[in-house]
């Protein structure tokens, strides 16, 4: 029953987050906290003086009439549109000047950590069942890496894996980022969807990645582990794995409902050779668990000769059988750690493999970070030095291939890496430099 008039008198004294909230409590609150008098003075009053449109006094400023132009010319929420624009700008251009400075030895951004904590960045899962409704899943256990981070949510109150379609995983900022308070988990919030999986028929239209006493894992691209417990077809945890290439991009400047798309690469003159190939590239390669690492190796001056190129792929060798300098130790036995509330576990014999392939500018070529299963194979090795099973290690996306070898040895109880070979898709190929192979 209160009179309009008091209750703008009374919402022009809250700030703009204040005000989207109450404008969630009804219709007519909706409707006032729409006023373009009262965001007009919130847009002119954030701006500073040299972005400034309007070359009035600060004191005309606060006093707009609502007869002025900039008012009675403009639909109501007019002014709360164009406050929110300027404001994500702005933030999104504070965030990614965070990112330009680039780490030498993974040539990738090295403030990573420091602008996901200056745009109040998380992670969320979005269970949609096949009535359309959708399940919230927040929270997650986080572990960052050199070049990846590696998220795990886990409860007790999941729906039932045979009602689900779909799982999107979104990242999540805060709408107007305040940096003197902590993020508002009710306050608004704007979603960035990173990658979206069909859950129908997942045992069999996933990979199958490893097993233990309590749980199956399943690997979707890209970089999800989904654990389903063995005596019920339910989810028991969600595991995801995201490389730091154009994390932040992903995460913050992709709408709710299309992924972010990167801009092409712009190759410079004369920077490949078809009769030469691929030269100069650099290889940073990555095996971890949940939370500790197995190896961590940097690869220099790769190169693919033209007689490299078969069955539409091109082939770089970074460790090969021949060259025992280069076979490399590993620290510990494979396996993924998951946990929920109540149960731990070990799946052994699969980990996290990161790659970062780098062109002969520097420029991120082909990343990812993604569960990958090992399997024993049929050949024992022939190796002179290393006499034990050989384990091999296969993955495949769009972009590529990649297949290592190890070699277990039973007297020193460690693995040894005696073979990495990468297989670069030439529409790949095609695609960055803008040739024909």
């Amino acid at each position: 029953s209160m009179p309009s008039e008091m209750l703008l008198k009374i919402f022009s004294y809250l700030d703009a987050v204040s005000l989207l909230s109450v404008g969630c409590v009804n219709k007519r609150f909706y409707e006032l906290a729409n006023d373009n008098g009262i965001w007009l003075k919130l847009y002119t009053s954030s701006l500073q003086p040299k972005w400034t449109v309007w070359k009035m006094k600060s004191k005309q400023t606060e006093t707009v009439s609502l007869g002025c132009a900039a008012l009675h010319d403009k639909k109501p929420g007019y002014w709360k549109k164009e406050y929110i624009f300027k404001q994500t700008s702005a933030f999104k251009t504070r965030v990614m000047r965070l990112v330009k400075l680039i780490d030498p030895y993974t040539g990738l951004p090295c403030k990573n950590k420091e602008a996901m904590k200056v745009s109040g960045l998380s992670w969320i899962i979005v269970l949609k069942d096949k009535n359309g409704k959708e399940h919230l899943i927040e929270k997650p256990n986080l572990s960052f890496k050199d070049t990846s981070v590696t998220m795990l949510w886990y409860g007790t109150d999941w729906p039932c894996l045979d009602i689900l379609s779909t799982l999107k995983l979104v990242g999540v900022t805060p709408l107007l980022p305040d940096q003197s308070r902590p993020p508002n988990k009710n306050g608004p919030r704007r979603f960035s969807l990173i990658a979206e999986y069909h859950l129908a028929n997942l045992t069999e239209n996933s990979v199958a990645v490893g097993a233990d006493e309590l749980v199956q894992l399943f690997s979707l691209n890209p970089g999800l582990l989904v654990g389903i417990w063995k005596e019920k077809n339910e989810i028991a945890f969600v595991m995801a794995s995201l490389h730091y290439n154009q994390l932040l991009e992903r995460s913050i400047l992709g709408s709710a409902t299309v992924p972010y798309t990167p801009p092409p690469n712009k190759p410079l003159l004369d920077d490949i050779d078809p009769e030469y190939g691929l030269h100069d590239y650099c290889l940073h390669f990555d095996l971890h668990g949940s939370s500790c690492m197995y190896l961590c190796g940097t690869f220099k001056g790769l190169f693919c000769r033209k007689g490299d190129i078969e069955n539409g792929y091109l082939r770089l060798t970074a460790v090969s059988l021949k060259d025992s300098r280069r076979h490399l130790p590993i620290i510990g036995t494979f396996g993924i750690c998951w946990e929920t509330d109540v149960f731990k576990g070990n799946v052994k014999d699969c980990f996290m493999m990161d790659l970062t392939l780098l062109d002969e500018t520097g420029k991120p070529f082909w990343c990812f970070s993604a569960p990958v299963p090992m399997e024993l194979s049929s050949k024992a090795s022939g190796l002179y030095d290393y006499m034990g099973r050989i384990y091999t290690v296969d993955y495949v996306d769009s972009e590529g291939k990649v297949c290592a070898e190890f070699v277990w040895l039973e007297e020193t109880k460690e693995y040894i890496a005696v073979s990495l070979v990468l297989y670069i898709s030439i529409k790949k190929v095609n695609s960055w430099y803008g040739t024909n192979y």
